[in-house]
């Protein structure tokens, strides 16, 4: 029998974002992440260390046995709710999550596995799956890479956060290798992303050295995408509330005929319905983290509809974010623009919505939509 999801903050995890936040508002507010976009080098890596190392995020997920924090994924959503925020420019999502749920899949027990597991999760290495942001869960990757006798040959496209890595996970015909980026033979091409603040590059391999960490790459990929899509719905909604609080702050304050614009009935139905829509998220993208964070048989199904609702949401909010703002809102020095690009970016980032809704399908039964 399916247990009831819990879709309320604990108080642990209510404190787990005061922390969070107090930080990014530190060290992470619109100017220094406008300012880092426009650079060549959006990471701040301080920032990261902050996160990664001193209040131990990275290791939120990996057991504490393995040197990790031993917590789960509703953890973890809570700060992805706040680097959505945020749009922090850091590679939470790809390695705390994608990379060290990848690794759990492997046999932990495996001296290669614990020791990877173990930098990731104590923020000494950026360890990140080599493929392509536009993966869905059920996508097969093993073919862009050939193996010959540890050497890999390949390229894979569109891999976020690659250049921040450290070690990239390569999935390979005959296995998982983990590969360090500094190797001979690793090329990483960065590529002109529409959202700044995740960077995308393309991974060429040429006879590279790798250690197989895994003799099938299907299963610890799958566990990795899953956990990642899942988690993705948690940075959308964090991302939709913040565009929502924006809006009615902005209205609030903006006066046109000597009345706050945000008094016009027009404007009020759209934030109302905009409000219905975030709260709607919020309960998809809490029910996707509870199912992953309980090992529900239900995960699949909880992170595809959460998937396909809130990449929605999280696109609708910014543009109303935009819209709503008038002039202010098209201009490069208002961060709206940050969350529109982050919005659409992510709304295709592990499997776009359409992708998600025929899982749902299948997952029910039902024919998809056509």
């Amino acid at each position: 029998m399916t247990s009831q999801p819990d879709l309320l903050y604990s108080e642990a995890e209510d404190d787990l974002r005061a922390a969070v936040r107090s930080l990014l508002a530190d060290r992470c507010d619109a100017a220094a992440v406008l300012t880092r976009a426009e650079s060549d080098t959006p990471y701040d890596p301080r920032l990261w260390a902050s996160l990664a190392t001193d209040m131990g995020l990275a290791g939120l997920l990996v057991p504490e046995k393995l040197g990790g924090q031993g917590a789960t994924h509703r953890e973890a959503a809570v700060v992805l709710e706040e680097l959505g925020r945020s749009v922090a420019p850091a590679p939470y999502l790809t390695g705390a999550v994608v990379a060290a749920e990848t690794l759990l899949g492997c046999d932990t027990e495996d001296a290669a596995v614990a020791e990877l597991l173990g930098a990731l999760a104590g923020g000494r290495t950026v360890v990140v799956l080599a493929a392509p942001l536009a993966a869905a869960p059920s996508a097969e990757l093993s073919g862009a890479v050939r193996a010959d006798g540890g050497s890999l040959s390949g390229r894979i496209t569109g891999v976020a956060d690659a250049a921040a890595a450290k070690v990239l996970l390569v999935p390979a015909e005959d296995g998982l290798y983990a590969v360090e980026t500094g190797a001979p033979g690793v090329t990483i091409e960065s590529l002109t992303p529409l959202d700044l603040t995740r960077p995308l590059a393309t991974v060429t391999l040429d006879g590279a050295p790798g250690r197989r960490l895994a003799g099938s790459a299907a299963a610890p990929v799958r566990r990795g995408l899953l956990a990642g899509a899942g988690l993705l719905a948690s940075e959308q909604l964090g991302l939709a509330e913040w565009c929502l609080e924006e809006v009615v702050r902005y209205t609030r304050d903006r006066k046109q005929f000597n009345r706050p614009v945000g008094s016009f009935q027009a404007l009020k139905h759209r934030m109302a319905q905009l409000w219905l829509e975030v709260v709607s998220a919020r309960a998809a993208a809490r029910n996707a983290a509870d199912a992953l964070a309980t090992g529900s048989e239900d995960a699949p199904l909880a992170v595809a509809v959460a998937q396909t609702y809130c990449s929605r949401v999280a696109v609708h909010a910014a543009e109303e974010c935009v819209q709503l703002h008038g002039g202010i809102g098209m201009t490069w020095e208002h961060p709206a623009h940050l969350y529109l690009k982050r919005a659409k970016a992510d709304s295709i980032a592990l499997g776009a919505p359409g992708r998600h809704t025929e899982a749902v399908a299948d997952l029910v039964g039902l024919p998809a939509p056509r």
